[in-house]
């Protein structure tokens, strides 16, 4: 299952412009311009938290609306939740079509302006 989570993972990340992929705190993590981590995938859980998850970026605001909404399946995540991150579990049914709009909201939040104006371009 992990290998499946990290392919699912990594074909939505590396889809955005300029995106690399390595590991941080022993896992897969993806960055902005090789500089600023948007995405890092805990596919074996992560301290408390033992249950494959995300931990994403996100707006300001979304962290409350998100937990709010599904707290079933979102969480504010330890060491960057108090700056508005939020954590994603995938141990259960996965929506991947939401898992990519939360992936799309963190690069959009990390990203400079160029680069998601390349991003809207695209379509």
């Amino acid at each position: 299952m992990t290998d499946d989570l990290l392919d699912r993972v990594r074909a939505i990340c590396l889809a955005f412009p300029e995106v690399t992929e390595r590991p941080s705190h022993g896992a897969p993590t993806w960055f902005v311009r090789d500089r600023s981590t948007f995405v890092t995938l805990w596919a074996n859980g992560h301290h408390r938290d033992e249950f494959a998850h995300l931990w994403c970026a996100a707006p300001v605001g979304a962290q409350e609306e998100l937990i709010a909404a599904d707290p079933a399946v979102y969480f504010r995540p330890p060491y960057v939740g108090h700056r508005g991150w939020i954590g994603v579990r995938l141990d259960g049914e996965v929506d991947w079509a939401e898992i990519a709009e939360v992936c799309t909201d963190a690069y959009r939040t990390i990203a400079p302006k160029s680069l998601v104006k390349r991003l809207d371009e695209r379509g």
